[in-house]
């Protein structure tokens, strides 16, 4: 993260609210190297925190007001704490105020604490799939358990993000984003267990290889709010009723022959991308520790298919960025976050970058897409005071 960025939040506050603030806390956004739609079925994931995040804020109040602005949009948001209930936020604020409404859900005894203002800026690309979301909610969650001096745990503040995040903003998400953007560390992968919440970083010893990762924003928006993600949420709820487990966590792949058998099309193939992509996590984990990163490109061209095909939350601009880079010298690639437009990485040798990328842009052109931003980010650290 820039200086810039923490400057031009401080400067911001101060313009808008006349005052210094208490302080700055920002959070990034994620990549998910792979481990797509699997955290809502209690499954396996491996993020990691990115160099983009956003910057917030924050003064204390003598009174029980909250107020929020940010470079988001040009108005500032107010409420009492005491009116403060998910059905009357809407918009971006629904974001940084249901963190707060989240955190009395967990244990926070808002009754008893001050009013803040917020002042928000970010570098995360919005409906890119980097979860620029999180990192809102991840910011905000680590300043206001700082400054209303709570004294919760990180993981507890994932599980308040994530709150807001299917509550106040109406969005069903797993809790896979905000861990990435509470728990990263620098050139580390989170590797989460999203039944136990138990985690553990992986090293991913890029540079070290001569690797790099690089992200393709296609430039299609997307939002996990509106019907596709829950429809695919929904459809592996019945497979899992259908199959007798609590989750899809509880399938292997030896009980997809089974399914098949027992579900229609096209929830068995919701089932089998969740199945399948489980078991990928495990394996991608296990070549980063034993071969390194250059072992797993493999994976992450199956990762893709599964996605476009079985889980069809994949968009021809994804696909596109996909095979243009893969075609080009890239060693793997898929698209990252819930899908349905959004970005996709590509696991690339750092002396093939411009090759790759030009590549990627002539194809984009000979389509008559729109020009996709493409740029390399590197594991960051998680969320933090400034």
């Amino acid at each position: 993260m820039s200086t810039d960025i923490r400057d031009d939040t401080r400067a911001g506050f101060e313009s808008l609210f006349g005052r210094e603030p208490e302080g700055l806390w920002s959070a990034p956004g994620r990549v998910n190297l792979i481990g797509e739609h699997t955290d809502y079925n209690e499954g396996f994931v491996l993020p990691f925190a990115i160099d983009r995040r956003t910057v917030v804020a924050v003064g204390l109040r003598d009174d029980r007001t909250l107020r929020v602005a940010s470079t988001i949009a040009d108005e500032v948001v107010e409420i009492a704490l005491d009116d403060l209930e998910p059905s009357v936020l809407t918009g971006w604020p629904a974001y940084p105020l249901g963190v707060a409404w989240a955190l009395g859900e967990f244990g926070a005894d808002l009754s008893a604490v001050p009013g803040l203002d917020l002042f928000i800026d970010s570098d995360v690309p919005l409906g890119a799939g980097l979860s620029s979301s999180a990192a809102i909610e991840s910011a905000v969650a680590l300043a206001l358990d700082d400054v209303w001096r709570l004294g919760l745990d990180r993981r507890t503040l994932a599980r308040v993000g994530q709150r807001a995040e299917n509550v106040a903003v109406g969005a069903p998400t797993g809790i896979m984003d905000q861990s990435a953007s509470l728990l990263g560390q620098v050139d580390h992968a989170v590797f989460l267990d999203c039944r136990s919440l138990e985690s553990d970083l992986v090293p991913l010893g890029l540079g070290e290889a001569g690797l790099a990762i690089l992200v393709i924003d296609t430039g299609v928006t997307h939002s996990h709010a509106t019907g596709g993600y829950g429809e695919r949420r929904a459809a592996c709820e019945r497979g899992a009723a259908a199959l007798g487990v609590a989750s899809l966590r509880d399938v292997s792949i030896a009980d997809l022959d089974r399914a098949r058998g027992l579900l229609d099309d096209v929830t068995f193939r919701r089932v089998r991308h969740v199945v399948t992509e489980n078991q990928r996590v495990l394996d991608t984990v296990a070549v980063l520790r034993a071969e390194g990163a250059a072992g797993i490109g493999e994976l992450l061209d199956a990762s893709h298919r599964s996605m476009r095909d079985d889980f069809e939350i994949s968009v021809p601009e994804l696909d596109l960025a996909v095979e243009s880079a893969v075609q080009a010298g890239a060693l793997g690639a898929r698209m990252t976050g819930g899908g349905f437009g959004g970005a996709a990485i590509a696991l690339v040798r750092l002396g093939d970058l411009s090759r790759v990328q030009v590549a990627i842009d002539n194809a984009f052109g000979e389509h008559a897409f729109g020009q996709p931003d493409t740029f390399v980010v590197t594991a960051s650290q998680g969320a933090e005071r400034n």
